[in-house]
C-alpha cells in the first residue's frame, strides 16, 4: 500500500494553507446533501471502527459518539458548530489531532466516489489543481542579507511529478545561498513522499528515514534517493511552532536526529499519526488515524512534539535564524564581506532586543544634505530625496542602521545637540553630511 496522502494537507482542519492560496475564483461550489444527525454520526462511528490505529480506544470514542447524539448535543444546524462539539468529544476520548470532522462538501465528494481516500486520489484534477494553485506548499522564496536564502513551506504537497519538481525548484534556489532558512511554522503536513524528497537534499542517498505500520499491512520504510545535484552542503535552519503537525513533524525529527540543520522556534504540534479521510453523509469528512510512524531505533514524536535548538518566540524565529546565519557565516568570512555579515548579525540582535539610543528619538529629525530624518509611528525613518524610505534601528549611542540593509549605518554627531550625520558602509567609506 503507497502511503502519500495529499489529502492530510489540503483538508484536515488547520491544514487549509494551499487551498487559501489559489488565486483567482475557485471551483464551483458542490451543494452539501442532506443527512439527518443519526445518519453523520454513524458514518463518524463506523470510519472509526473500521478503520483508527488504536484498537483499544474504538469502543470509546463510539461511546462518546453515541451519548452525543442520544442527549441532544449534536441538535445543531450549522455545520461549524456540530464539527466543534464533535471533535470535541473526540479529543476527549483519544487527544488525537490527526482524529477530526471538518465539513467541506466538494472533497467529501471526492472522496466518496472511492469509499475512501485511496492511493490514487493525488492524481485526479481536483486535487492536483488544488495543489498547483498552491505550489504544492511552497509559497514563498527570497533572498536575504548575506546571500542567505529563505524558503517558506505551508504543507508538504504531493501529486507526483509536479510537486517534486516545485521541490526541486525551491532546493536549486537554495543551492546558491551561503545559508538557508526554511520556515515550517505554519506546516500543517501532507505527505510523506513530499518529506522524503526534501529530506533527500540534505543526507546521503539511502539514509532511512523512518518506518510505517499501516493497519494490517506489512511495515514500509522510507528511505532518502539520489535528487539533482546531490546534497547541499551550507549552514540550515528551520523555524518551528505549535502550527507545524504531523508530515512537517517527520521532516523536523529528521533535521534533529541526523543533524543536518538548526531548528529554531517552539515545539511542535505532536502529532504523528498517519490519518486517511473517509466522506460521512452530509457533506463532511472524518480524518482518522490508521497508522504510525517509528523512527530508527524507535518512538515518534506522538504527544511530545520536537523542541528546538534554540527556543524562541515564533514570531521572532525568523531574526533569530538570521542572526545565526550571520555569525556563523562571519566566523569564516573576511574583509569587508565579514564586516557586512557582523553588521547583518548586529541588527537582527537588535531586533530581537531593542536598544535604547543616547538621546530621544525626535532629537534627530531633520534634514541632513538630500536626505530627511523623520519620526513616524514611534520610529525614525530615513529617506533620500526621491527615494525609498527605510526604518532605522537603533545599535546605541547615536548609531542606527538601515533596516533593509544592514550594509549601511548612520551616526549621528554632535555635543549638546546634533549637528550632522555620517554615513558609513561595511566596505570602509563614509560620507558626512551636516544637518541642514
Amino acid at each position: 500500500m503507497k502511503i502519500a496522502f495529499v489529502t492530510a494537507l489540503a483538508l484536515s482542519a488547520g491544514l487549509s494553507v494551499v487551498a487559501q492560496a489559489q488565486q483567482g475564483p475557485g471551483p464551483a461550489p458542490v451543494a452539501a446533501p442532506r443527512a439527518g444527525k443519526a445518519e453523520i454520526v454513524a458514518g463518524i462511528r463506523k470510519a472509526i471502527a473500521e478503520n483508527y490505529v488504536l484498537a483499544a480506544k474504538r469502543a470509546p470514542l463510539d461511546a462518546a459518539l453515541a451519548k452525543g447524539l442520544k442527549s441532544g448535543r449534536y441538535n445543531v444546524e450549522d455545520p461549524g458548530e456540530l464539527t466543534r462539539r464533535i471533535n470535541e468529544d473526540m479529543f476527549a476520548v483519544a487527544a488525537d489531532k490527526h482524529l477530526g470532522l471538518s465539513f467541506d462538501p466538494r472533497a467529501s465528494a471526492e472522496i466518496a466516489k472511492r469509499g475512501s481516500q485511496d492511493d490514487e486520489i493525488e492524481n485526479t484534477p481536483f486535487f492536483k489543481a488544488l495543489l498547483r494553485r498552491g505550489n504544492h506548499g511552497i509559497t514563498e522564496m527570497k533572498l536575504l542579507p548575506g546571500n542567505v536564502r529563505y524558503v517558506r513551506y505551508d504543507g508538504f504537497g504531493w501529486t507526483g511529478d509536479e510537486s517534486k519538481a516545485a521541490i526541486d525548484a525551491a532546493m536549486a534556489f537554495l543551492r546558491d545561498g551561503d545559508a538557508a532558512i526554511l520556515d515550517l511554522r505554519g506546516n500543517g503536513g501532507g505527505s510523506p513522499e513530499a518529506v522524503r524528497r526534501l529530506t533527500s537534499y540534505f543526507v546521503p542517498a539511502g539514509t532511512k528515514l523512518v518506518t510505517f505500520h499501516m493497519r494490517s499491512d506489512a511495515p514500509t520504510t522510507s528511505t532518502s534517493e539520489a535528487v539533482p545535484g546531490g546534497q547541499l552542503n551550507l549552514p540550515l535552519y528551520v523555524l518551528t511552532s505549535g502550527r507545524a503537525a504531523s508530515a512537517a513533524e517527520e521532516f523536523v525529527s529528521h533535521v534533529a536526529r541526523l543533524g543536518f540543520g538548526t531548528l529554531i522556534g517552539a515545539p511542535t504540534a505532536g502529532a504523528a499519526y498517519r490519518n486517511e479521510f473517509f466522506a460521512v453523509p452530509g457533506g463532511y469528512l472524518i480524518s482518522v488515524s490508521v497508522g504510525y510512524p517509528e523512527l530508527p531505533g524507535g518512538g515518534n514524536w506522538e504527544g511530545t512534539g520536537v523542541a528546538p535548538k534554540i527556543a524562541v518566540p515564533v514570531e521572532k524565529a525568523l531574526d533569530r535564524a538570521q542572526q545565526e546565519a550571520a555569525l556563523t557565516l562571519a566566523a569564516k568570512a573576511q574583509g569587508p564581506q565579514k564586516t557586512e555579515l557582523e553588521w547583518t548579525a548586529a541588527l537582527y540582535g537588535a531586533r530581537l532586543t531593542p536598544v535604547t539610543p543616547a538621546r530621544a528619538l525626535a532629537a534627530y529629525a531633520g534634514r541632513y544634505g538630500p536626505r530627511t530624518v523623520a519620526l513616524e509611528n514611534g520610529a525614525l525613518t530615513w529617506q533620500r530625496d526621491g527615494g525609498p524610505k527605510s526604518v532605522l534601528v537603533p545599535l546605541g549611542g547615536d548609531l542606527f542602521t538601515l533596516d533593509g540593509d544592514p550594509r549601511t549605518r548612520v551616526r549621528f554627531t554632535g555635543e549638546g545637540g546634533v549637528t550632522g550625520v555620517t554615513i558609513e558602509r561595511a566596505d570602509g567609506t563614509s560620507t558626512p553630511s551636516p544637518r541642514g
